[in-house]
């Protein structure tokens, strides 16, 4: 069984994370992660990339190119992996369906002690079969936590942390509603269901700072926080827990609009995740129906949602632990509106 203190460790262990690797680095959330790291000063933090990739990378990462598809391709990774304490995953939806097994198995085989999954989002455990079912994403969130687990070298920590914020606001009508640029949204319901929902920034801020914390207790009387608290559990982080119209009031304010400016429609949300199903249906691979499906699930009725309880409380969340700031709602509206009206150039 592994030690559970420092007193415990072997000669030469330091508890501390220092070398920390990222699947992912200049994506929608693997640039904020990396960034947030890095500015700790306490890592070092190596990107592995496919060869020729043109992604931008924040200053500073070490990169390592690896073709995870070709015959040498594991043994690749293993290389590597060897010798990093982390694994963060972030790969885009569409990713080919093994790549995020590949560099399970990849990270067990050169011992790396943490594995963040891919699955920022919604994290439902063993009691929560039908909601990982009925979400769409869930079940495949949990398939692969259970198969770092299965590897039996590994531990995971998976961040719930609902949407993201800026980045669903400004990606379109699909999403949250919006189509900033024009000026138009689509309420679901009357737009008044509050949900939780948090920034890319503030996950990255959350697993830097996760990582900041000694790795180990010292000995069973020592109750500092530390990274195995969360070994095999999920890492809860929140923004804001808000409605469309508190958010479309927010883009207002950034915007200097009032409603009379936009183009107002309504949806309900058991149609919209019904017609999302409906074109997955007609065609599995269509991004666009089960983009329209989860985001319309959060948003569904109380009397028909099995979401359960789609808010957090202060004391639900790992934000206080963690110490993290609290974060001004406009402020992330203009970052989403920066986003959106640079997508359309």
């Amino acid at each position: 069984m592994t030690a559970k203190y420092t007193k415990d460790q072997p000669a030469g262990f330091t508890n501390r994370i220092e070398r920390i690797t990222i699947v992912g680095a200049g994506g929608t959330i693997g640039y904020p992660i990396a960034e947030e790291l890095l500015a700790t000063g306490k890592h070092t933090i190596t990107a592995i990339t496919r060869p020729g990739s043109t992604s931008s990378l924040p200053v500073g990462l070490k990169t390592i190119a690896v073709s995870y598809d070709s015959n040498d391709g594991e043994a690749a990774l293993v290389d590597a992996l060897r010798g990093q304490q982390v694994l963060i995953i972030c790969l885009w939806s569409q990713a080919p369906p093994d790549t995020h097994h590949r560099l399970v198995v990849a990270a067990a085989k050169a011992g790396v002690p943490y594995v963040i999954p891919n699955g920022y989002g919604w994290v439902w455990l063993d009691d929560d079969e039908k909601k990982r079912k009925e979400s769409m994403h869930g079940e495949v969130v949990y398939q692969n936590l259970k198969d770092v687990e299965a590897q039996g070298a590994s531990s995971w920590i998976s961040v719930h942390c609902s949407f993201w914020y800026d980045f669903s606001l400004s990606m379109g009508e699909r999403t949250y509603g919006f189509t900033l640029p024009d000026k138009k949204v689509t309420f679901f319901d009357n737009g008044e269901k509050k949900i939780w929902t948090t920034t890319t920034r503030q996950v990255g801020r959350a697993i830097a700072k996760l990582f900041s914390l000694k790795e180990l207790p010292e000995d069973e009387n020592d109750q500092d926080l530390t990274v195995a608290r969360w070994k095999n559990r999920p890492l809860l982080v929140g923004s804001f827990n808000v409605s469309q119209r508190d958010m479309l009031d927010s883009v207002h304010r950034v915007m200097g609009t009032t409603d009379e400016d936009w183009t107002i429609t309504k949806e309900s949300s058991v149609a919209r995740r019904e017609r999302g199903l409906k074109l997955m249906a007609t065609d599995p691979r269509d991004h666009d129906g089960f983009v329209l499906a989860l985001y319309a699930s959060i948003f569904l009725p109380d009397e028909v949602s099995w979401f359960g309880k789609t808010t957090f409380g202060e004391e639900e969340v790992d934000n206080q632990l963690l110490g993290l700031p609290k974060e001004d709602l406009d402020e992330a509206t203009e970052r989403a509106v920066e986003i959106a009206v640079r997508m359309r150039q």
